[in-house]
């Protein structure tokens, strides 16, 4: 009797472009043709927000329903005009802006199809409005818009959303839920855990008042490497995981000017071949601008563009060269980049972008160099324990991440539990930052280099 060997199917590979197309078209789909009044979108870093929110207007545009988009900064408000009219060079957009002396980028000056104005009835009429959450908060209409987006909804404090609620009649939230809390000047704890907490995300508030509301989540990072994607997904994003759009090998980062054999050395060899490098000082408690580990942030960042690196990706056929606008600094305060700057100046360096987490939340880089916000202190507070802030410094880099760090910070962290009471009614987006902390560099320790200045 003969036999017929048996054959096994393998796993189907993952596709990251036709996943991102399928969940894309679904969120499409939900927000032009469904029956509730909001659609939420959490995303990862890198996963395509913008894209999404373009891609989003666009459709409504086509489609005959006005549009107003709402977004944080007037900077976003720029860039999503901006990515608009480069997707339709002739679909008329209002730029909805204050009464300040400079409310907008010049450069929107130049596109004939954009209409400024500090009042919204100027823009009645045309098929897309933009402005910030706090000029459309100070609007009067006697309609309704039909639809709007709201852009880094986790960004936004429920009460800017109550304040424009009235404005339409259906949304889509697309946000990052690993981002940075709202910032506000006023404690909340008197209003933790309550459904109408003012200081909360607008997403939270929504979804605690409106719990059936359409949920989707973009699933491919386009930004992060396959090296790094793993470790942000389990350690910020436990309940929205996502994957890289790109696999090991896809992206390299070489140098054409060999290691000299320093610790600096070392660490970029280390986070050119695996992603991430920890270059470790001394154990020691130290002002918040430590005078050593600002030097090793400006002696790694010296180093990165005198071997003359080079970065190939999936963008282009060819490499790309390292230069200082593709590498970027992080850290927790802004004394720390204003020192971290001085540093870099005495080395003769001044195109490296040097900002707080904060700012640099949405923006993307090839190489980034971290002060770990944990650093050198003796005790480890809430505002260094948020997981956001973190997660920001962590997730801005296409191919590698450096951070830089004294030794002793998971003692630190033993020593200093997580303590933060639970809240009742809170609907949780992210992890602990307690957890997430000792996530990171339990995976940091794995590419260690030791320096001893």
């Amino acid at each position: 009797m003969t036999t017929t060997p048996t054959t096994t199917t393998p796993e189907t590979a993952f596709d990251p472009g036709a996943e991102a197309a399928r969940a894309t078209a679904t969120i499409l789909q939900d927000t032009l043709h469904g029956p509730d009044r909001g659609v939420v979108v959490d995303s990862p870093p890198g996963a395509g927000k913008s894209t999404l929110v373009v891609r989003a207007a666009l459709d409504l545009a086509d489609a005959g329903r006005p549009l107003m988009i709402v977004a944080q900064t007037n900077a976003q408000v720029d860039d999503l005009v901006v990515r608009l009219t480069e997707k339709s060079p002739g679909l008329p957009v209002g730029r909805l802006h204050s009464s300040d002396a400079d409310p907008y980028d010049k450069a929107l000056d130049d596109l004939p199809q954009v209409r400024k104005s500090a009042k919204a009835a100027d823009l009645s009429g045309l098929p897309v409005v933009i402005s910030t959450a706090a000029k459309w908060a100070h609007v009067k209409v006697d309609e309704p818009w039909r639809h709007a987006i709201v852009d880094e909804a986790y960004q936004m404090r429920s009460d800017a959303l109550l304040a424009v609620a009235g404005l339409f009649e259906q949304a889509l939230f697309v946000g990052d839920p690993g981002q940075l809390d709202p910032f506000s000047i006023v404690g909340g704890e008197q209003w933790a855990g309550l459904s109408y907490d003012p200081s909360a995300s607008a997403v939270t508030t929504l979804l605690a008042h409106n719990p059936g509301l359409r949920q989707h989540r973009l699933p491919v990072s386009w930004r992060l490497p396959a090296s790094a994607a793993p470790l942000i997904s389990d350690a910020f994003y436990p309940y929205t995981p996502f994957r890289s759009g790109t696999g090991h090998g896809d992206r390299t980062l070489t140098f054409r000017t060999p290691s000299d054999g320093s610790p600096a050395d070392r660490v970029i060899d280390e986070a050119a071949a695996s992603g991430w490098g920890l270059l470790e000082l001394p154990a020691r408690h130290t002002p918040r601008t430590d005078p050593e580990a600002v030097r090793a942030v400006a002696t790694v960042v010296r180093r990165l563009l005198d071997r003359e690196g080079t970065a190939t990706s999936e963008r282009a056929p060819g490499p790309a060269p390292l230069t200082a606008d593709r590498v970027a600094v992080g850290t927790a305060h802004r004394d720390q980049a204003a020192a971290v700057r001085s540093a870099l100046a005495d080395l003769g360096v001044t195109d490296v972008t040097v900002d707080t987490a904060n700012r640099l939340q949405g923006r993307e880089y090839d190489v980034t160099v971290v002060l770990h916000p944990l650093s050198g202190r003796p005790d480890a507070t809430a505002f260094h324990l948020e997981t956001g802030r973190l997660c920001v410094l962590a997730s801005r880099h296409r191919h590698a991440c450096i951070v830089v760090c004294r030794a002793g910070v998971p003692d630190l962290l033993d020593d200093y539990p997580s303590t933060e009471p639970v809240q009742l009614g809170t609907l949780v987006k992210f992890p602990d930052g307690w957890e997430a902390n000792h996530a990171v560099l339990g995976h940091l320790a794995e590419h260690r280099v030791v320096w001893r200045p």
